[in-house]
C-alpha cells in the first residue's frame, strides 16, 4: 500500500486547524476592525507568541511523562513474563514429584482410622469414672431430694443428664442409633429422679400462696430450678441438631398450669354448695374475701420471688377472673330462685368491680381487670336476666292471684267498701298491685337498665293479665248475684269501688316506666283497662235494668195513659242509683249517667214497640202524646238535674217519636218519617211499621208509601253516632190460625 499524506491520515487534525484559523480570523476581525487598533498589533503578536511557547512546552512535558510510563510498564510486563515462566517450570516439577509419591500416601489412610479410634477410646476413658459412679450419684441425688435439698439435687441431676445427653449426641452424630437403647437403659434411673423432683416442685408451686408468706425460700428455690431447665430447653432448641429424650421439659408453662389449677381447685370446684339463699351469699362473700386476700399476697410477696417476665400478678388475676366466670356458669346451671339470681347478678356486675373487691385500694393500680372482658358474657347476662324475670313473673303472678282472692272475698262482706277523703269507694287492691310491681322494677334498676326494662315489660304484661282475671272475677260475682240478689249485700258499692280502682291503676301505670320522659300507657294495657271498666259498667247497668224492667213491663197500657206513677217510680230508681254513682270519680260517673240515660231511653222505646196497645181513636192518640211528653220531660229534667247536659241525652228520640204519633194527617207521614230516619239512621222498617201500628189510623196505602220511601232513602250511620233503635228488637208477628175458634167437641 502506498504511503498516504499526513492530511489523509489525520483528518481530525486538519479539521481542528481549520477551526482554529477560523476562530483566530474572527477574533482578529473583531479586535482590529478600526484602524487605530492596528497600533497594538505588535503587542498582540508578542503575547500570542509567548502563549504558544508555553502551550508547546506543556505538551512536550506531558508527552514525555506518558512515554516514560509506557517504558516502565513494558519493563514490568517483561519481568512478569519471566517469573510466570519460572513458576510453570516449578509446578511441572512438583507434579512429577507427586506422581512419583502417590503410592506412599495410601498408607496414611490406615493411620487416620487408627487415630480416630484412639480419640474415641481416649474420650471413653475420660468419662469411665463418671459412668461407673452414675448409680452412686442416683442414690445421693435421691437422698438430697428426700431432704428437700433441691438445688444440690438438681445440680447433680443436670450433671448426669448432661453426661447421658452427650453420649447420646455422639452416637447420633456417628449414626449408631442402635446403641442408644443401651445408654437409655443404663441411665434409666434419671427418669425416676426427674419425676420425683418435678413432684416436689409442683407441690411447692401448688402451695405457693401459703409458702410465700411462711417460707419463701422453698418457693424461690423451685423457681430457680424451673428457670435452669428453661435455659437448657432454649439452648437445645437453638442448636436444633439433637434433642435428648424428655426435652423440652417446658417446666415454666407447667408452673403456670399448676398454679392455675391450685387456685381453681381451692375456690371454684366446690362439690357440694348450697345454691339457695344464705348458702350462696356466704359462698360469694367467702370468694370475695379470699380472692382479695390472695391477690394482696401475690402483689406484695410473690412478685418479689419470681422474675419480672413471669407477670405473675397478671397471670393470677386472669386465673381468678376466668375461674370465677366458669364458676358462675356452673352455678347458673342450677335451678335458682329469684333471690339467688339477683344475688349473682348484683355480685358479678356491681360487687366484683367495686372497691370492696377487684377495685380494692390495696390492689390498684397493678390489678386491672378491664382488659379481661366481662365476668358474664352478654349472652349469659341476657339469659340470666331472662331467668330472673321468669322467676319474678311467677312470684308476681302468685302474689296477684292471692290479692285477687282476698279482694273477691271482701266483695261478699256485710259492710260497704272503704272510702277515701272525697267519699269515693276504693280498696287496697291498686296500692298492693302497684307497690309490688314498682318494687320489683326498682330492685331490677340496681342491676342493669336492660334488666329494669325486662321487668317493666313483664310487669305490664302481668298487669294486663291480672285485669283479665279481675274481669272474670267480676263476672263470677255477677253470676252469684243473679242467683241471689241479696248476695253480695253491697254488690253495687263494690262494683263502683272496682271502677275507682281501675282508674287508679290506669293513672299509676305511668309511674312504673323507668324513663320519666316516655311515660305512656301501652295500647294493649289501655285496652285492658277499658275492657275492665266496660265490664263493671255493664254489670251496674244490668243491675239497674233489673230494677227498671218491672216498671217498663207496665208500658204502654191504658192505665198508664189515664195517669200513673210509673215514670215517677222509674225516676226514684234512677235517682237511687245516681246517688250510688256519686261514689265513683267524675269521668266514670259521667259515663254511668250517660249509659243509664241511654238504657232508660231504649227500655222506654222497647216497651212502646212491644205491640201491646193500639190507639183506637184520635182521643187516645192525644192522650198518648201527652203521656209521652210528660214522661220524657220528667226524665229529661231528672238527668239534667243529675248533671247530664241535654246535648248528651238520647231522650230526644222519644220527643221525635212523639211527633210521628201526634201528626194529624196520616198523608204527611212520609215526610215526617223521612225527617225521623235522617236523625236516627239506625231505625228499621220494622220499627217504623210498629210505630204506625201504634197510631191505629194508618191505611195500607200510606204504610206502603212510607216503607217505599224508606227503601228509596237508605241511611248510613255517621261516625260517632250512638245507636238507639238497633238494640231494640221487634217481636215477631203472630201467624193467623187456619181453623175457626170454637169449643172442643
Amino acid at each position: 500500500r502506498l504511503a498516504s499524506s499526513p492530511d489523509e491520515e489525520w483528518p481530525e487534525a486538519e479539521k481542528a486547524e481549520k477551526l482554529a484559523r477560523g476562530a483566530a480570523l474572527k477574533w482578529a476581525s473583531g479586535v482590529f476592525y478600526r484602524p487605530e487598533k492596528l497600533e497594538g498589533l505588535g503587542q498582540y503578536r508578542s503575547r500570542e507568541t509567548q502563549r504558544n511557547s508555553s502551550i508547546q512546552s506543556r505538551l512536550k512535558s506531558t508527552v514525555q511523562s506518558y512515554l516514560e510510563g509506557v517504558s516502565a510498564g513494558l519493563e514490568q510486563l517483561r519481568s512478569a513474563a519471566q517469573e510466570v515462566q519460572s513458576v510453570c517450570q516449578d509446578l511441572g516439577a512438583a507434579r512429577w514429584a507427586l506422581l512419583d509419591s502417590a503410592d506412599r500416601f495410601q498408607g496414611f489412610q490406615q493411620m487416620r482410622a487408627l487415630m480416630a479410634e484412639h480419640v474415641q477410646l481416649a474420650s471413653v476413658v475420660q468419662v469411665l469414672p463418671q459412668l461407673f459412679s452414675v448409680h452412686e450419684v442416683f442414690s445421693h441425688t435421691l437422698q438430697l431430694l428426700r431432704g428437700q435439698h433441691l438445688l444440690e439435687a438438681h445440680a447433680e441431676l443436670m450433671m448426669t443428664e448432661h453426661l447421658r445427653d452427650d453420649i447420646l449426641s455422639q452416637l447420633h452424630l456417628r449414626g449408631l442409633s442402635s446403641a442408644q437403647a443401651t445408654v437409655l437403659s443404663y441411665f434409666g434411673g434419671l427418669q425416676e429422679l426427674n419425676d420425683s423432683l418435678a413432684k416436689q416442685l409442683w407441690d411447692i408451686v401448688g402451695s405457693s400462696l401459703r409458702l410465700v408468706r411462711e417460707d419463701p425460700v422453698l418457693f424461690v428455690t423451685a423457681v430457680r430450678i424451673i428457670e435452669r431447665e428453661e435455659k437448657i430447653d432454649d439452648t437445645l432448641l437453638l442448636e436444633a441438631t439433637f434433642l435428648p429424650p424428655g426435652r423440652p421439659k417446658g417446666w415454666r408453662q407447667k408452673f403456670y398450669n399448676v398454679l392455675q389449677e391450685a387456685i381453681t381447685g381451692a375456690h371454684f370446684h366446690a362439690a357440694c354448695m348450697d345454691a339457695e339463699g344464705p348458702g350462696l351469699a356466704r359462698h360469694l362473700a367467702a370468694l370475695q374475701k379470699d380472692i382479695v386476700s390472695e391477690l394482696r399476697v401475690v402483689k406484695d410477696l410473690m412478685v418479689q420471688c419470681v422474675p419480672a417476665h413471669y407477670n405473675i400478678l397478671r397471670v393470677c388475676t386472669a386465673t381468678y377472673h376466668q375461674g370465677l366466670a366458669s364458676h358462675l356458669q356452673d352455678i347458673l346451671r342450677e335451678d335458682l330462685d329469684k333471690q339467688a339470681l339477683f344475688l349473682l347478678l348484683e355480685w358479678a356486675l356491681r360487687v366484683y368491680h367495686s372497691p370492696e373487691m377487684m377495685g380494692h385500694p390495696d390492689l390498684l393500680p397493678e390489678v386491672d381487670i378491664s382488659a379481661l372482658g366481662p365476668l358474664m358474657s352478654p349472652e349469659l347476662l341476657d339469659q340470666t336476666e331472662r331467668k330472673y324475670v321468669v322467676k319474678v313473673k311467677a312470684s308476681v303472678l302468685e302474689w296477684m292471684q292471692r290479692t285477687l282472692e282476698v279482694e273477691f272475698k271482701e266483695w261478699f262482706r256485710e259492710e260497704e267498701p272503704e272510702t277515701d277523703h272525697q267519699g269515693f269507694f276504693q280498696s287496697a287492691l291498686p296500692v298492693i298491685v302497684m307497690q309490688m310491681l314498682n318494687e320489683n322494677i326498682q330492685v331490677a334498676s340496681l342491676i342493669t337498665d336492660s334488666l329494669q326494662q325486662k321487668v317493666y315489660s313483664m310487669a305490664l304484661e302481668e298487669l294486663e293479665a291480672f285485669l283479665g282475671r279481675l274481669r272474670e272475677a267480676l263476672v263470677q260475682c255477677g253470676k252469684e248475684h243473679q242467683k241471689d240478689r241479696t248476695t253480695p249485700k253491697y254488690y253495687v258499692s263494690y262494683l263502683l269501688a272496682m271502677l275507682n280502682n281501675n282508674l287508679t291503676l290506669g293513672s299509676s301505670v305511668t309511674s312504673l316506666h323507668p324513663d320519666t320522659a316516655h311515660r305512656e300507657v301501652p295500647a294493649s294495657l289501655r285496652a285492658a283497662l277499658d275492657r275492665t271498666q266496660k265490664k263493671a259498667c255493664q254489670l251496674l247497668l244490668e243491675e239497674l235494668l233489673l230494677d227498671l224492667q218491672p216498671l217498663c213491663l207496665q208500658l204502654p197500657s191504658r192505665k198508664w195513659l189515664s195517669g200513673s206513677q210509673l215514670v215517677s217510680s222509674m225516676c226514684e230508681v234512677i235517682d237511687k242509683y245516681a246517688k250510688d254513682f256519686s261514689h265513683v270519680r267524675k269521668p266514670v260517673f259521667t259515663l254511668l249517667l250517660t249509659e243509664s240515660e241511654l238504657l232508660v231511653t231504649s227500655q222506654y222505646l222497647r216497651a212502646l214497640m212491644q205491640k201491646k196497645m193500639v190507639c183506637k181513636s184520635e182521643e187516645e192518640r192525644g192522650q198518648l202524646c201527652d203521656r209521652l211528653l210528660q214522661d220524657t220531660t220528667q226524665l229529661r229534667e231528672l238527668f239534667s238535674g243529675l248533671g247530664l247536659d241535654r246535648s248528651q241525652q238520647s231522650l230526644e228520640a222519644i220527643f221525635a217519636l212523639r211527633e210521628l204519633i201526634c201528626l194529624k194527617d196520616p198523608a204527611l207521614l212520609s215526610l215526617e218519617v223521612l225527617s225521623f230516619i235522617s236523625k236516627y239512621p239506625d231505625v228499621s222498617d220494622e220499627h217504623v211499621s210498629t210505630l204506625l201500628d201504634l197510631r191505629g189510623d194508618v191505611s195500607k196505602e200510606v204504610r206502603h208509601m212510607v216503607l217505599e220511601m224508606m227503601a228509596q232513602n237508605p241511611q248510613v250511620l255517621p261516625e260517632g253516632y250512638r245507636p238507639i233503635f238497633s238494640t231494640i228488637l221487634i217481636p215477631a208477628p203472630e201467624l193467623p190460625f187456619c181453623l175457626r175458634k170454637g169449643k172442643c167437641a
